[in-house]
């Protein structure tokens, strides 16, 4: 791909911010040896502590307190946006206005509004460059769909070995939000769907078309909070972690955890259910995709395996059989320094999969990579969130999804 240079940046030094860092330092490691070196110009966040953290951590050059100084910085050339959604839209704004690339963690925005704001601002900038004469890429963060596993579960879907899919099944069960006196943040605060279905949710939702096609309706949807306030903290929060407590309290404005189920365009049916209320499930993110021919599972928890089921083998020795992902895994070869059987995997390693595609699209060469979402991609799902909430307003009715 040549040998100029990129330069990178992350605004947010959070646990996703920090995940996106480790993607950045690691990305010229993996596939293509021959892609351009990446220089770790920036970490951004206004908790200086947290970000000079992160910027000694992943080894990058300088810490700033200010997402503005990165988008002042006429070296960078490419940023992540990893802090609360409710300031994605004015970030990714200015930056684009700077002419750099951008990848937006998920979900796009806090509101439809402002996800649809980003879309018009993908489209104003779509034809513009960056100071190399590079069209400018704006892209959204699903790191799921990079998993090695999965993609060999798709790759099956594909090519038609478990017949008309009947029937998906996604479950996110996160523990976070159990304790009472867990402090208030960006995380309680919004309108329904926001909560666990926004943070939680956008993530399955993606995968459930990652794998199934588009979700054409919704029904049957179920939403509501366990704890109806919580402690302001005294300090700042990070992530899900606690801190100490003030004795005043605000109300928790979105859901704890909601079911509801939906139709794919490939016809199957899928069945949803999320809860950051979940004692015991620290992050139970699962998959089960059920056909006439064929089923196939995989969960977070084992992330270098996924179980299969045919009729390859005889009644005597048929059931679920646990597949080690490989060489011939989709992704796997050349992703990371020991890319051999039974040596594991690490969620970490999909924003290592992730920034080398955005990296790719910035250079026009994704090296067979698939590219990251667009804005428009991250306004669909926003819009799968805010007809489940509509669902759930109306005891459950069908709603139908718009492009």
């Amino acid at each position: 791909m040549g040998t100029e240079e990129l330069s990178v940046a992350v605004i947010g030094a959070g646990m996703a911010g920090r995940a996106h860092a480790y993607g950045y330092r690691q990305a010229g490691s993996v596939y293509d040896a021959t892609f351009p070196r990446i220089r770790l110009a920036a970490i951004a966040d206004a908790n200086v502590p947290l970000g000079e953290d992160a910027t000694r951590r992943y080894g990058f050059e300088k810490t700033y307190s200010d997402w503005r100084q990165v988008a002042e910085d006429p070296s960078i050339d490419a940023v992540s946006i990893v802090v609360g959604n409710a300031l994605h839209r004015e970030i990714a704004q200015g930056l684009l206005e700077s002419g750099k690339h951008v990848l937006c963690e998920k979900p796009l925005a806090g509101n439809l509004e402002d996800a649809q704001a980003m879309v018009e601002l993908e489209r104003q900038y779509g034809a513009s460059t960056d100071s190399s004469g590079r069209p400018l890429v704006t892209a959204t963060g699903y790191t799921v769909r990079r998993t090695p596993a999965l993609n060999a579960i798709r790759e099956r879907l594909e090519s038609g070995d478990f017949g008309p899919v009947s029937n998906f099944i996604a479950t996110y069960l996160c523990d976070y939000s159990c304790d009472p006196r867990a402090p208030m943040s960006w995380r309680y605060k919004g309108a329904p769907g926001s909560g666990a279905l926004g943070d939680l949710g956008s993530h399955v939702i993606d995968t459930g078309e990652f794998l199934n096609g588009p979700i054409t309706t919704v029904r049957g949807a179920f939403m509501d909070t366990i704890h109806k306030e919580r402690p302001l903290p005294v300090g700042n929060v990070v992530g899900h972690a606690h801190t100490e407590v003030s004795d005043e309290v605000e109300p928790v404005e979105n859901e704890d955890f909601l079911t509801f189920t939906c139709t794919f365009a490939n016809g199957a049916i899928g069945t949803y259910t999320i809860s950051r209320v979940a004692f015991g499930s620290p992050n139970g993110q699962s998959y089960q995709v059920i056909g006439p021919w064929a089923q196939a599972a995989w969960r977070i928890d084992r992330p270098a395996e996924f179980e299969y089921d045919d009729a390859q083998a005889g009644y005597t020795t048929r059931g679920p059989r646990r597949v080690l992902i490989n060489p011939q895994t989709p992704l796997f070869a050349n992703s990371c320094a020991m890319d051999a059987p039974g040596n594991g995997w690490n969620y970490n390693e999909n924003f290592v999969i992730q920034a080398r595609a955005f990296l790719g699209q910035v250079l026009g060469d994704t090296g067979g990579l698939l590219p990251c979402a667009s804005f428009a991609d991250g306004l669909h799902t926003l819009k799968i969130i805010q007809a489940v909430a509509a669902s759930a307003a109306q005891d459950g009715r069908e709603v139908s999804i718009g492009r």
